[in-house]
């Protein structure tokens, strides 16, 4: 026999009482990430109905109906192919059903309108489920933390091995690294790993490609690995063979500055002060036009999710939030540095979970 996770049943709890402050009385869920964040079904298709009452049912279609027992225990099951409108025909009105705004288009919403009878109305709902996933419960930090401690061991195990090496191709590299990461575990990369060498370092999001690593090169390499839902996220800079005084500075700025953003990542504190924490530190440097991005962003069931920490960000942190820290500094044919953890945020200083070392490496 089969027993309900208890943490499903809390969180659909916390949606209900959000759809009742809303006026709504059954929420359609159709984005998949969502649908297991509430019920545990991890299939690759299928949707969930909630109410303000806390009965729900969930669909899928014939290919997961033994899987859907057995993650969904708890919850009555529908077995249909086009499951979001199979769900939406079962509910008679006068209703008013909640849709996920920012996950159904145009054309799925006027699919979904036909499906409805005459006294159900759609109403979109934005946000209800993602303020839910802001902080992480205890079963989801000791995920992220395994995930984490995972992919570091991975690239720990690819140094060891002597496998980035002068010679080899950014691609070959990018591969024995989503290799070992699967033979400890992972289900899969949470992305295609980037491994940018020499003057390809100075590109935040270059994709690994046929450039032979030389002596010399600055090689970034930012990966992640992905197990049982959940997603892990760092970068480690190294030197090949030695490292000239650019690199030596840039990399030491770049250090300095994830640690100031680390430090300032605690409860209570401005998102947007984060990220100003870490850039400060290279703005001072005279670095300041060569961070482009962002400084950091939440990670979980999705690799990118809330919370962010930018120049534009709104919020506040709270405790067990989870949030990358990831500063850079990117210079046109020259090359570029950048060090990222994941942290889960705690009363106290952030906890580090990708424990890798962030000295400069000479490989």
């Amino acid at each position: 026999m089969a027993y309900a996770d208890t943490r499903f049943l809390t969180r659909r709890r916390a949606l209900s009482a959000r759809l009742a402050g809303m006026r709504i009385d059954e929420m359609l869920v159709t984005n998949l990430i969502h649908v297991r964040y509430l019920s545990g079904f991890s299939g690759s298709q299928g949707a969930l109905v909630l109410s303000k009452d806390l009965t729900a049912e969930i669909a899928t279609d014939g290919r997961y109906s033994t899987q859907i027992t057995e993650e969904v225990p708890d919850i009555p099951v529908v077995i249909e192919r086009q499951s979001a409108l199979a769900l939406l025909r079962r509910i008679e009105g006068p209703r008013r059903v909640g849709f996920e705004a920012d996950h159904v288009t145009v054309a799925q919403l006027e699919r979904l309108q036909e499906a409805c009878n005459e006294d159900v109305t759609l109403v979109p709902v934005s946000g209800a489920i993602e303020d839910l996933r802001l902080t992480k419960d205890n079963t989801e930090r000791i995920r992220l933390a395994e995930v984490a401690e995972l992919a570091s061991t991975a690239f720990e195990e690819l140094l060891a091995a002597g496998e980035l090496a002068v010679g080899r191709s950014e691609r070959e590299i990018a591969a024995d690294l989503e290799y070992r990461m699967r033979r400890l575990g992972a289900e899969r990369p949470s992305f295609d790993t980037i491994v940018a060498s020499g003057p390809n370092s100075a590109k935040p999001h270059h994709t690994a490609g046929d450039r032979i690593i030389h002596r010399g090169d600055i090689v970034l390499i930012d990966f992640g690995a992905h197990a049982r839902g959940f997603n892990s996220d760092m970068t480690r800079t190294v030197a090949m063979g030695e490292a000239d005084d650019f690199t030596r500075e840039i990399y030491d700025i770049v250090l300095r500055a994830q640690l100031a953003g680390i430090e300032a990542a605690t409860p209570g504190r401005h998102l947007v002060d984060v990220d100003a924490a870490a850039r400060s530190v290279i703005e001072e440097a005279g670095y300041g036009e060569f961070f482009v991005h962002s400084t950091g962003h939440g990670v979980g069931l999705e690799l990118h999710e809330r919370p962010a920490a930018s120049q534009i960000a709104e919020g506040i942190l709270e405790e067990h939030m989870s949030l990358t820290i990831e500063p850079g500094i990117y210079v046109p044919g020259r090359g570029g540095v950048r060090i990222e953890d994941t942290v889960l945020i705690t009363q106290g200083p952030a906890r580090i979970i990708t424990p890798a070392g962030k000295e400069l490496r000479v490989v």
